[in-house]
């Protein structure tokens, strides 16, 4: 995969994960929080939509990831929305810009995704992992240490685990200024680092 398309990619689901998922989600009342599904990310309640790879999954059908953002949404019945007054972190995605989407980087972000919210769900059963629009990471908070998988950012341009604890930790396992990252790719057991992640923390 390479590193152009994976980073489009990622900027245009990050986009419809704000724009017409959490946007419309939260102008319903019904908050900010996604959660994975198979094949990619989805609301929680109203309006009922989901990314299946490259495409919009609405109770009216299927929808190809193309065109603009607002176009997309109007095409499902929603109105874009930004998510600006909510947080200052997102993808900064107006509405008016053309997506652009390959299927086999969204396959790959949607593994990504998967793998990380099944080794949450084993890390701490009691919590419920959600896909937070504002960093497109999907993530769980246990005794001030965040534990989650993320698609890449500017930092680390690939899908990547991170265990970054509230207070500052030293020690060999800690590589980056908020605690530890290691990419999938190089990873064969995504629980095993949040594990020992949550062991080190002092």
């Amino acid at each position: 995969m390479d590193e152009r398309s994976l980073a489009v990619t990622r900027r245009s689901l990050h986009g419809v994960a704000e724009l017409v998922l959490a946007g419309p989600q939260y102008r319903s009342g019904g908050g900010i929080r996604l959660r994975v599904v198979p094949g990619g990310f989805a609301t929680l309640g109203d309006p009922g939509v989901r990314v299946d790879g490259d495409r919009l999954v609405t109770p009216a059908g299927e929808l190809p990831l193309t065109g603009t953002y607002r176009a997309l949404a109007e095409a499902a019945g929603l109105e874009a929305s930004r998510l600006d007054d909510v947080y200052s972190g997102g993808p900064g995605v107006r509405p008016d810009e053309e997506l652009e989407v390959d299927p086999t980087a969204a396959r790959l972000l949607a593994d990504a995704f998967a793998r990380g919210d099944a080794a949450l769900r084993q890390l701490a059963p009691d919590e419920t992992p959600v896909l937070w629009p504002e960093h497109f990471d999907v993530a769980v908070t246990v005794d001030e240490v965040n534990y989650g998988v993320s698609p890449g950012d500017e930092a680390i341009p690939e899908p990547y685990a991170y265990v970054g604890p509230w207070t500052p930790q030293t020690g060999d396992f800690w590589n980056t200024s908020f605690g530890a990252a290691r990419v999938l790719a190089e990873l064969t057991d995504v629980l095993a680092f949040f594990q020992k992640g949550r062991a080190l923390v002092t």
